[in-house]
């Protein structure tokens, strides 16, 4: 990537917005029926950028959850920044605020709002400044666990294979695993491209769950994502060598270091990649290049987002390593009306922005309609 103009940053506002989900979000802390999402929007000379904290609503993916995002990006992260200068490149974010812990998913709106204004600014798409090969990415779709058990699920993946996705993602857990995944085998066959997210829920430790991943292994599945804890790497190790499906890692990859610490360990074979976990567009790039540089597959993870991350997240997938179908599903999959200028699904693949920037902002009367707070820094 060539270095950009740096921008001289007059203020950063946060905006908070909500959106009505179109089909409710199941969580161990009840039903998620909208997305309140937080923004970033940089005002610079050269217009405004926008970025986009995927945290959710509480800490049930990662210790980040929305409202703590937003205090610390309004009390620390955002004076931390500024203070050492107004005069920014997106990579100036990372080297400034490596003092303060954590919270990667703050800082990574941050980065994606500040080089989405460096890019509008030199008239330059993101994905054309990652190095994307292609114009289009492959759409895949996560399902969750639904109320209505097997018979429900099974109607699900029929409607989103009807509607053109070419790969399924399907949550388990305890009670919701191996027999759901055997129904859909049955139903739809070795030809559907099928992978099961245990969002870390089992324990390498408790025979009963390591036999159901045994059976799920035996599904044909193109990958198991996450299966223990984060940390248990070694774990992840262990079992990964004795199953045919390729283990991938979402939760455990940070950074690069532990990206390539995971594949050196031989803990998994596929890496998700998502952009606000790892801290930022930028860090996403470097794991893509180590997992490149390895052959290992990498693709690219989704949080709900609106258009603005969304965006960002299509840009990504269209790097040459992303080789896997992504959770980059269409903006109707989560939204009637998105924030931005929606993604369609057209021939089971959504369209690479290629204005400048990401190549998205806000609706104004959908900002209008959406929004509930704003906060102007400094």
């Amino acid at each position: 990537m060539n270095r950009l103009p740096a921008v001289d940053v007059a203020a950063i506002e946060l905006v908070r917005v909500r959106l009505p989900l179109v089909t409710p979000f199941r969580t161990s802390f009840g039903v998620q029926t909208e997305r309140d999402a937080l923004l970033v929007r940089v005002l610079a000379e050269d217009g405004p950028g926008w970025g986009e904290c995927v945290t959710p609503a509480t800490p049930v993916y990662t210790e980040e959850y929305t409202d703590g995002a937003a205090h610390v990006l309004e009390h620390v992260l955002v004076p931390v920044l500024l203070r050492a200068g107004r005069r920014l490149h997106a990579e100036d974010v990372a080297p400034r605020l490596r003092g303060l812990k954590g919270h990667r998913m703050a800082k990574a709106a941050l980065e994606g709002a500040i080089l989405d204004v460096q890019l509008r600014a030199a008239g330059r798409s993101l994905a054309t400044h990652l190095g994307a090969t292609r114009d289009r990415v492959p759409a895949g779709v996560s399902v969750g666990i639904p109320d209505g058990g097997i018979p429900e699920l099974l109607e699900l993946v029929a409607g989103h294979l009807d509607d053109g996705y070419v790969r399924i993602k399907a949550k388990v857990a305890r009670g919701h695993d191996a027999q759901p995944m055997q129904a859909l085998r049955a139903r739809f066959g070795a030809a559907l491209r099928l992978q099961v997210d245990a969002n870390a829920g089992y324990d390498p430790d408790a025979p009963e769950d390591v036999a159901t991943l045994d059976a799920l292994d035996e599904l044909e599945l193109v990958q198991i994502e996450q299966p223990f804890a984060p940390d248990r790497l070694l774990d992840h190790a262990r079992h990964a060598a004795r199953w045919r499906t390729p283990v991938c890692l979402d939760e455990s990859i940070l950074d690069v270091a532990r990206a390539v610490e995971a594949l050196e360990l031989q803990a998994c074979r596929i890496v998700n990649v998502k952009p606000g976990r790892v801290g930022g567009p930028l860090e996403s790039v470097r794991i893509h290049d180590a997992c490149r540089d390895r052959g290992v597959p990498v693709w690219c993870g989704g949080m709900l987002e609106t258009g603005i991350g969304r965006a960002l997240n299509v840009a990504v997938a269209a790097m040459p390593g992303f080789t896997l179908p992504g959770d980059t599903s269409a903006s109707g999959r989560y939204f009637a009306e998105d924030l931005t200028e929606p993604f369609v699904l057209r021939d089971g693949h959504l369209a690479v922005p290629d204005g400048p920037g990401i190549g998205r902002e806000p609706r104004a009367e959908m900002l209008r309609t959406a929004w509930r707070r704003q906060v102007r820094l400094p």
